[in-house]
């Protein structure tokens, strides 16, 4: 089979190499899953760059979400076993993880569904417990998980600020649903979250930036207000001010969505359950901007790596379905 490896770590589009491997074989408990379309995160930069959290052995295949086909002709969603990701035609993955593809998304978008948007469930609900009625913004919110938090917020009934770099995305945003777009290369966050909010600020705050765009939260958060931290895809990470949240009374919450599945695996199933019944009803629906083949998916990983990419991009393999 076809896989993309990266044997030393660097930027995507200089150390992925498509190769012809043998198909991973599985060890107890999981199952081999043909790829039928892999959608490329954030952190699959970070794999290639040695920066994750998580460094596997190399050489090793990225592509840590898939939707895919068992040897029973089951259409899944998989997180593929690391080192065999899913930039590949095949991979293995935990039979006891395995979720159904929900029926109301094709491939790509069922790709798409999983880390992102339960991201946004365990942030936005568990986490941050985000009332009808409230003000959520959202930054990057023309991104693949900020795409995501905009849908689940206005499903939820909040008021969604979405903040997104330059006026493309802000077009991408206000089709997502927003109620309010601020483009932060232009505008002045902190004056334009206060004025849409009569001077309260946002009750929730959705920040998988980091950096300069958590100062800016800071600055802009409402009494009881909840900052929900959910990576730094800015490349820099924020040492907050504790006094400053003591003294305006807001929270600084942090989300790890993977630990779950460590210390409740239930709950990823029931998310599932909810997101399931989420898309039927129309209400979600992942955002792809585009679908790239096999071939092309070292080039596609570093676009996402280097913050150029709307919504979601998904490498389709060759012959999978679409």
């Amino acid at each position: 089979m076809q896989a993309w490896r990266v044997h030393e770590n660097g930027e995507p589009g200089e150390v992925m190499r498509l190769e012809e491997v043998d198909r991973p074989v599985p060890g107890p408990g999981q199952v081999l899953v043909r790829v039928r379309a892999a959608n490329i995160n954030f952190p699959d930069a970070l794999l290639c760059r040695g920066q994750y959290q998580i460094r596997p052995p190399l050489p090793f295949t990225p592509g840590v979400e898939i939707c895919g086909e068992t040897e029973d002709g089951r259409r899944v969603i998989a997180n593929p076993a690391l080192p065999y990701g899913g930039l590949a035609e095949y991979v293995v993955a935990d039979e006891a993880a395995l979720l159904p593809a929900p029926e109301a998304l094709d491939d790509a978008e069922a790709a798409a569904l999983h880390i992102g948007y339960q991201t946004g469930v365990f942030g936005l609900h568990r986490r941050a417990h985000l009332q009808e009625g409230e003000t959520l913004l959202v930054h990057a919110a023309a991104g693949g998980v900020g795409s995501a938090a905009v849908q689940l917020g206005k499903a939820a009934g909040a008021r969604v600020i979405g903040v997104v770099g330059g006026p493309e995305k802000a077009d991408v945003a206000r089709e997502l649903g927003c109620d309010l777009v601020i483009d932060r290369r232009t505008d002045d966050i902190v004056a334009a979250v206060k004025e849409a909010t009569g001077g309260r600020g946002a009750d929730v705050i959705f920040d998988p930036v980091g950096g300069d765009a958590y100062a800016k939260s800071a600055k802009c958060v409402a009494f009881e207000g909840r900052i929900v931290i959910v990576g730094f895809a800015s490349g820099s990470v924020p040492a907050p001010a504790l006094n400053h949240a003591l003294v305006k009374n807001y929270s600084i919450v942090g989300l790890h969505w993977g630990l779950y599945a460590q210390k409740d695996p239930a709950s990823i199933a029931r998310c599932h359950e909810q997101l399931t019944k989420l898309a039927a009803e129309g209400a979600i629906k992942p955002l792809i901007s585009e679908r790239v083949p096999l071939k092309d998916a070292a080039a596609a990983v570093q676009r996402v790596a280097d913050g150029t990419t709307t919504g979601r991009v998904v490498v389709v393999p060759d012959g999978a379905a679409r």
